[in-house]
């Protein structure tokens, strides 16, 4: 009896055809400052396909064009890629950086919109989500760029490394605000652990290595797998041209963490670093998921809780804990306090290994430790919840999160509105079909593409 990947079932069945709908329907008031693009990626492999992992699957971006109180649009298209046509990564002549899925992030640098996959270059795709075709910077790009950049408020900087199972491991970027990189160094101490997010703060970079790390054993595609012998590390790393030089590693507990929430130095120097995290068993249980093997996780992330990392570069110590028992994945924040303190952070709740729980959005108060969960409701999950701040903001939380949700009961989806203050709804707007529970996305407003008009 064939057995179904569960990532081509339930909430994640993938979309089977590109559409475009207009004037979508409204329930509620859209906030009127709410005028540009939410774009949100995903794994989705075209019908026919069953990738042997679920980060194997074909991209494909969902675009939610909204306008002055109006839901003008909604298109899907595949980001297409050499792989989307059964391209390989490996050839003959070494990696094919072009042959991406790219399906993990989308964002946009310096007026380009760019569909990012860790092990290859970013795809670069028009307002209207056709693709261009593989960007590199003009050249200065040589390797991977991870799906998660981190572009600094103050300067408009993007940073970004390259990571690599074979020297040089780690490469960091940085691209000015019009897109142009200007710093390129390859950071000495890193192994072939998987790095697939990282942080900056005002004065520094921090990379994360965990126990999860190359493993030319793995058959599913994606050659990486746990390793007691793999040390979990914490990279500090002076930003700058010569930061490289002065870059210090911190021994940390086993585990593994794919996405960081925020970091930032705290007012006696030490860097503050937070995000979910798995241990051995969490990490074998999501890896089955992915892979559709048995002995799996109901979900795709088991026994994620957040971890709360303090480094003292001067003690040379590093001080965790586990700061919330209920499983999360997703974090996310008001980007404009990305590597400062941040009083507020949210997160996609999920039922626990056993399968008990729901789905939620979480928001989480670090001043007082207080979390608030808007419940989704039953058979219905919500994407990675998106900040945009609201017109004349002047507290942290004033704005409002964007969010698509999967509904199995009405097999339909809805971008959801909330206010990121209290977490109430304040609006809803009608997908033309159901949209397939994918990663990451981006609100682009109108003001980061020249305001040009569609």
């Amino acid at each position: 009896m064939t057995v179904e990947k569960p990532y081509l079932t339930g909430h994640y069945t993938p979309v089977a055809d590109e559409i475009t709908a207009t004037e979508l329907t409204v329930e509620g008031d859209l906030p009127p400052e709410l005028t540009g693009r939410l774009l949100r990626n995903g794994h989705n492999p075209k019908p026919g396909v069953t990738p042997t992992h679920w980060f194997k699957g074909s991209g494909m971006v969902h675009g939610i064009r909204l306008r002055e109180g109006r839901a003008e649009w909604y298109r899907n298209r595949w980001v297409h890629t050499p792989a989307l046509d059964g391209a390989p990564y490996m050839t003959e002549h070494g990696p094919d950086l072009a042959a991406s899925t790219a399906g993990t992030h989308v964002i946009e640098h310096a007026g380009r919109l760019l569909a990012l996959c860790e092990a290859n270059l970013p795809f670069e795709l028009t307002r209207d989500l056709d693709t261009v075709g593989a960007y590199d910077f003009d050249g200065k790009l040589r390797t991977a760029m991870t799906a998660h950049p981190k572009e600094d408020p103050v300067t408009g900087e993007l940073h970004f490394f390259g990571s690599s199972p074979f020297p040089p491991y780690l490469m960091y970027y940085v691209a000015d605000a019009k897109g142009r990189i200007v710093d390129s160094i390859e950071v000495p101490g890193a192994t072939a652990s998987l790095k697939h997010d990282f942080a900056i703060t005002r004065h520094h970079v921090v990379f994360i290595e965990g126990n999860v790390t190359f493993d030319p054993a793995d058959h599913s595609g994606i050659p990486y797998g746990w390793s007691d012998t793999q040390p979990a590390r914490i990279g500090v790393m002076p930003r700058g041209k010569d930061g490289a030089r002065s870059v210090r590693w911190f021994s940390i507990e086993p585990g593994n963490v794919l996405h960081v929430a925020n970091a930032y130095e705290d007012g006696q120097g030490r860097i503050v670093l937070e995000g979910p995290t798995v241990d051995d068993e969490g990490f074998r249980l999501s890896w089955n998921w992915w892979i559709g093997a048995p002995e799996r996780g109901t979900e795709p992330v088991t026994r994620s809780y957040t971890r709360r990392w303090v480094v003292d570069t001067v003690a040379g110590s590093v001080d965790e804990q586990i700061i919330d028992d209920l499983p999360v994945e997703f974090p996310t924040l008001n980007e404009e306090y990305l590597g400062v303190e941040n009083r507020y952070q949210y997160a996609v709740a999920f039922p626990d290994e056993k399968g008990f729980g729901g789905y939620g959005l979480v928001k989480y108060d670090r001043t007082t430790g207080a979390r608030r969960i808007h419940q989704i409701g039953d058979a219905r999950m919500p994407s990675e919840a998106v900040f945009v701040p609201a017109a004349g903001a002047t507290r942290e939380d004033d704005g409002y999160l964007l969010t698509v949700v999967s509904d199995l009961k009405q097999d339909a989806s809805q971008l959801l509105v909330l206010d990121a203050s209290g977490l109430d709804r304040i609006a809803t707007v009608h997908l033309p079909h159901r949209v397939s529970s994918g990663l990451h996305g981006s609100w682009i407003p109108d003001t980061a593409l020249d305001g040009a008009d569609d």
